[in-house]
């Protein structure tokens, strides 16, 4: 009994020799963007009281530390630098396309592996010096304008409109759907901008109406998303209205009401995981992580966005575990970085809520198309699940 007593004592005091292992978070929990951002938050803290309650990761407290950006660049470069400097192993985050692209600089500089919760491809793509530290769990702008460009020619769409916010999320969506329209023969014959914070998009809406497209795309994210559809449908636009992957969560339905009825999208298939064939991917997982996110916040408060959260933690969590293995963050903090930035990169097949994640060199997003991008149209204010591209 009393070396069973001895044995405990010391495992218990090596545990504690060990150092918590700090994962930094950076999301968007107020601003435009909050509506993404609060289930991401929502979402790193479920991990947490799962971890605490399991025991961590290979036998270490894994702590995340979350700070909001406010849906800010500025600030997610803040927190960013000041994540690293408190000992941060990995960042995860931000929520939008423009901060994340803000904080590539900082982790490069720090050479701390980061993977973001936002969707432009520019955020990973060229792996250049800078972007070696940096991954991402969002389907990008290139792989849902594919899924919209192949619904709109199903329809036989010939002409195409186009409004998206005035900044890199807008302009990536922009150029990707232009290309992948002339590649299929469609034509965009009009293409406006709006800011994220604007009240009013009457002239942008104007201009589209006199163009006649038969559909338009809304290249936008959260909330701000409903207000170019609503106007057009005001202002008595009849056609095919799209809106981006960006707006696959409750608060678009809620503030868009009856104006968002018909809207067509591309969404991870997490959205519509319950009506997905009984062969797909990434189905069991999806509805895993709805089932313990809904036991926490009700049914139908899951979106697309926490998922990503929840993607970015399932990859981490094994390359924190193969890179204990290898380096001690404790006595070399530079090191156990380095090596968790290669294990990340070395996941293969790894089935999440959006996909599966297989990584390389070349590709820090890691999904294939017909895994990772579905057709959902909003129907009685809910989501339904018209194409998938397997």
């Amino acid at each position: 009994m009393k070396r069973l007593i001895l044995a405990a004592l010391f495992l218990a005091l090596s545990a504690l020799a060990q150092g918590t292992l700090k994962v930094g978070v950076v999301v968007s929990a107020t601003g435009p963007a909050a509506s993404l951002g609060i289930p991401e938050r929502n979402t790193f803290l479920l991990i947490q009281e799962i971890l605490d309650r399991t025991g961590g990761v290979a036998g270490r407290k894994v702590q995340f530390v979350i700070l909001d950006d406010a849906s800010d660049t500025t600030q997610a470069v803040r927190n960013t630098r000041r994540l690293v400097e408190e000992g941060a192993v990995a960042i995860l985050g931000t929520t939008t396309t423009p901060a994340s692209l803000g904080m590539i600089p900082v982790v490069a500089e720090a050479k701390v592996p980061k993977i973001s919760l936002a969707a432009s491809k520019d955020i990973i793509h060229p792996v250049d010096a800078q972007r070696f530290w940096v991954f991402k769990t969002p389907q990008t702008e290139e792989l849902m304008a594919r899924a919209i460009v192949a619904d709109m020619a199903a329809r036989g769409v010939k002409t195409v409109g186009y409004i998206g916010f005035n900044d890199a999320y807008g302009e990536g969506w922009a150029r990707f759907f232009e290309a992948e329209a002339k590649a299929k023969g469609l034509q965009v014959v009009v293409s406006e901008r709006y800011n994220r914070t604007d009240t009013s998009v009457t002239g942008q809406a104007l201009r589209i109406i006199a163009r006649r497209p038969e559909a338009v795309l809304v290249g936008a994210s959260g909330t701000p998303a409903v207000l170019p559809q609503r106007t057009l449908r005001e202002r008595g636009y009849g056609g095919l209205i799209y809106q981006t992957h960006g707006v696959a969560n409750p608060d678009f339905l809620r503030v868009g009401g009856k104006d968002v009825e018909g809207t067509l999208l591309p969404a991870g298939p997490i959205l519509v995981a319950e009506q997905l064939p009984s062969g797909f991917p990434s189905k069991r997982v999806a509805l895993d992580y709805i089932q313990r996110y809904e036991a926490k916040h009700g049914i139908g408060s899951y979106s697309t966005f926490g998922a990503h959260a929840w993607d970015a933690w399932l990859i981490l969590k094994p390359a924190l575990e193969r890179a204990l293995k290898k380096a001690d963050p404790d006595k070399d903090l530079a090191a156990f970085r380095a090596a968790l930035r290669d294990e990340i990169e070395a996941t293969r097949g790894l089935v999440a809520t959006h996909g599966v994640f297989t990584f390389s060199k070349e590709d820090h997003l890691g999904l294939r198309f017909e895994d990772a991008a579905v057709m959902v149209q909003v129907e009685g204010g809910r989501w339904k699940l018209i194409r998938t591209f397997r």
